[in-house]
């Protein structure tokens, strides 16, 4: 197999793993998979990104701090605009990430969001009005799937898009060296929804701001990591010329 068609493997086997092992990343591996990673094009080569790594004890300790926080904001949303505004009078509980992980997509974006979250809870069998199985399963976002790391990814803000155009290079770069070295990815918005319990955790740059997490580890044998959900066709991707 040449250097190409590794890549176009990579590619094809590569998924958000939901699932993983607890056996711990050696860390030997893991700095060859972001060594790799730096390999990625950036704009003028400024490489915009910093990383996070959380493992052992400071992964639990995020684990837990973000999940409570999941948990919380989501019992707030079941109350009443009383309890709700008490409870956010509290604190910690309001998202303070550096960028709002919670969007309205456009119709074309949202009815493929719809169809993967519909195929995803499909594999596992959640049903649509199981409320406390939906919960459950996005709770296991804040605890990483039960990856023994988890990477925070950090931009810097002063470069407009292009910053999290680079970043975005970066991780897709990362998640292919991870395939490629039998690790398992999962890129998470989700984990940029509170920021604090990183920043207490690690010294940040001051103009560098959370953009995501990537839970990584070796891949669980559990039937939600054969879920694929479809690409657009080539067709749909490219732009028709004006006549």
């Amino acid at each position: 197999m040449n250097e190409s068609e590794a890549i176009t493997k990579a590619l094809k086997n590569r998924r958000s793993i939901r699932a993983f092992r607890p056996d711990p990343v050696p860390e030997g591996v893991l700095n060859d998979v972001l060594e790799t990673a730096l390999l990625a094009p950036s704009w003028g080569n400024v490489q915009p990104y910093r990383v996070a790594v959380a493992s052992g004890e400071t992964a639990k300790e995020i684990a837990t701090d973000l999940t409570d926080r999941f948990n919380c904001a989501a019992q707030i949303q079941r109350a009443g605009i009383l309890a709700k505004l008490g409870a956010l009078m509290k604190g910690g509980v309001k998202p303070d990430g550096d960028y709002n992980t919670v969007m309205k997509y456009p119709p074309e974006l949202g009815a493929r969001y719809r169809e993967t979250g519909v195929g995803l809870y499909g594999v596992l069998g959640i049903e649509r009005g199981d409320k406390q199985a939906r919960h459950n399963q996005m709770a296991r976002n804040f605890s990483f799937f039960d990856a023994p790391t988890a990477l925070f990814i950090f931009c810097e803000k002063s470069l407009g898009a292009y910053g999290p155009l680079d970043t975005g290079i970066f991780i897709q770069s990362l998640a292919l060296a991870a395939e490629e070295r039998g690790l398992g990815t999962c890129i998470q918005a989700a984990l940029a929804t509170w920021s604090s319990p990183v920043k207490a955790r690690f010294d940040i740059p001051e103009n560098y701001r959370l953009l995501c997490g990537v839970s990584i580890g070796y891949p669980a044998d559990h039937k939600v990591n054969s879920f694929a959900p479809q690409r657009r066709p080539l067709g749909e991707l490219l732009l028709k010329p004006k006549t």
